[in-house]
């Protein structure tokens, strides 16, 4: 039997969504009769109806290839139920869509965000999978998702080369690393960088303690310090504040976290302290071997539902097995990195210190 499949996009860039996208497109050719309909941007694609009838060989040539050959959007949730000014229900020109292109199954590319409209479309009674993407790995019931691998490659090598020359010039270098709410690329990339204090969301730090630790090493004679912080990262007073309040005193600063994390330091410790923040570069471009590789796993294992039946669910990676959980058990659920971590046990008994 024929299954017409729709696959989209959402939520921000990362490597291996083109991989993602050819690993559903050539398993499902392989075993079974298979239609593939790109939706173009995002759910905007799958609210006004803007999509193209795919052919087989427009997946060729995509594994290295980063971005997605689909275009993108972020299509907000809370805002799920209406198109600007004229009140159009969302959910109901998705559902049209879906159903004006006899889809048998939509896949869906994306974080959490795009998990949480996918799982209401799947309550809605739209047959849907989705993908577990973000440079974030916040997404809940997966040990890693694709994209995070690569983007922590990139990181690591911008604190190596930040390492070079910090240690040429005797400063304190605040290195940026994206992660707004999850400290997860911080925290991996600060101990593969040999950082020497790691800043995430989860931990709210004293500037007292790393402010210690720069005086402690330029009286020891190391002369420089490399300080990883996530762009969530918080001190305890901010820490106490609402979100908005603390966004709203951020902003009126026009302070990043490794701005205002540089700036403290150069007014307690007297010492040469500066940001750096690589922004976007960590989740553009190619994606590592083993994203090509996770990515090629999980839109397999994609087809593989399809071929099954099995809809309301999103693939995973559990140990080494390639699996999948209920939506409704991942939508809207992040996966912060515990206080109690490994890894941050590991970085805590080399030396590295949080701040807590």
């Amino acid at each position: 039997m024929r299954r017409r499949i729709g696959i989209l996009t959402s939520g921000g860039d990362c490597p291996g969504l083109n991989a993602a996208i050819r690993g559903v497109a050539r398993a499902a050719y392989e075993t079974f009769d298979a239609e593939i309909v790109g939706i173009h941007d995002g759910y905007r694609g799958l609210i006004e109806g803007d999509y193209s009838e795919m052919k087989r060989e427009q997946f060729s040539g995509i594994l290295t290839l980063g971005g997605t050959i689909l275009g993108t959007n972020r299509t907000p949730f809370r805002d799920m139920r209406k198109i600007g000014d004229d009140n159009v229900d969302k959910v109901a020109a998705m559902k049209k869509t879906y159903k004006d292109l006899k889809l048998d199954c939509l896949v869906t590319l994306g974080g959490n965000g795009t998990h949480k409209t996918a799982h209401l479309l799947s309550q809605e009674g739209l047959n849907v999978i989705g993908l577990p993407k973000t440079i974030d790995n916040d997404i809940y019931g997966t040990d890693f998702t694709f994209g995070f691998h690569t983007a922590n490659d990139i990181a690591t090598e911008v604190i190596d080369r930040i390492h070079t020359t910090a240690a040429s010039h005797g400063r304190v270098m605040v290195i940026e690393i994206m992660g707004n709410k999850a400290g997860w690329l911080t925290l991996y990339s600060g101990v593969a960088g040999g950082a020497d204090a790691i800043l995430i969301p989860e931990i709210p730090y004293s500037i007292d303690k790393v402010a210690e630790v720069v005086q402690k090493r330029a009286e020891s004679n190391k002369g420089f310090t490399i300080i990883a912080v996530a762009e969530g990262a918080m001190d305890k007073e901010e820490a106490k504040m609402k979100k908005k309040d603390r966004e709203a005193t951020r902003a009126a600063s026009h302070f990043s976290s490794s701005a205002y994390v540089a700036q403290q330091l150069r007014e307690k410790v007297g010492v040469e302290a500066r940001n750096v923040v690589p922004g976007h570069i960590q989740r553009g471009g190619t994606p590592s071997a083993y994203d090509r590789v996770l990515s090629t796993q999980f839109g397999v294992h994609a087809a593989e539902l399809i071929k099954a039946g099995v809809f309301g669910v999103t693939v995973a990676l559990k140990g080494n097995e390639i699996t999948h959980n209920l939506l409704q058990d991942v939508a809207g659920v992040s996966k912060l990195v515990p206080p109690d971590h490994q890894l941050i046990k590991t970085a805590k008994n080399i030396g590295i210190i949080f701040g807590d």
